[in-house]
């Protein structure tokens, strides 16, 4: 969308700057979250701005290709490294290999059930999965219920055939996640073939829980 006969949303001071010392131009915007090197991709860059004959910003073009991130679709501050890796594996910002790889030697809650164990439920497109949680505060917003504190590694295990895990269901975004991709980066080898409650690959729930699929994940 191009904004040049409207009004144009507030200018910032850096690119009214930059638009007086290079008339004529097209001065790309880069989502704040974006840190790698060399030229952007062309989906890290929220649009355009255009300077006229004179320097004067006289246009907006949004980019239909940009990938907000997680700081600019406002989510909390990852509350560990866990639920960084998801939010930068759901935005496309990260690889989806982080987050199985950073649930590895950590100490994650789960709910357990009257009989003792891991807690099943279902997710809310209906797969079978064990809620887990990696940050206290996570396990807090989903209430006052009994749990027991499992190093991933060894949950993994546990986890009843056809269920996946579900990661921080609480969280501003969460991830079903196949018990088979953290033995793999238990084990520092190529990810085990998704169980069948898996065979579209991760996938992501946002904070609306509409299921989207999680790049690379």
């Amino acid at each position: 969308m191009s904004r040049r006969d409207e009004a144009l949303v507030p200018v910032p001071d850096d690119i009214r700057e930059a638009g007086r010392l290079a008339p004529e131009h097209w001065l790309g915007v880069v989502d704040p979250m974006w840190a790698g090197a060399g030229r952007p991709p062309e989906w890290a860059m929220t649009g355009r701005w255009r300077s006229g004959p004179d320097g004067e910003i006289v246009e907006w073009e949004d980019n239909p290709a940009y990938r907000p991130s997680p700081r600019a679709l406002g989510w909390p501050e990852p509350e560990d490294e866990v639920d960084r890796a998801v939010q930068l594996a759901s935005t496309g910002y990260g690889p989806g290999e982080a987050v199985p790889a950073a649930l590895v030697g950590r100490e994650v809650a789960v709910l357990t059930a009257p009989g003792g164990g891991p807690l099943s439920a279902a997710a809310p497109d209906g797969t079978p999965v064990v809620p887990l949680f990696t940050s206290s505060v996570f396990l807090r917003a989903a209430g006052s219920f009994s749990f027991e504190l499992v190093g991933a590694d060894d949950l993994v295990s546990r986890v009843p055939a056809g269920h996946v895990l579900y990661l921080n269901p609480t969280a501003a975004v969460s991830m079903l996640l196949d018990p088979g991709a953290v033995r793999a980066a238990v084990r520092g080898g190529a990810p085990e073939r998704p169980s069948a409650a898996m065979n579209r690959g991760a996938r992501i729930l946002t904070e609306a829980v509409h299921p989207v699929r999680g790049t690379d994940a």
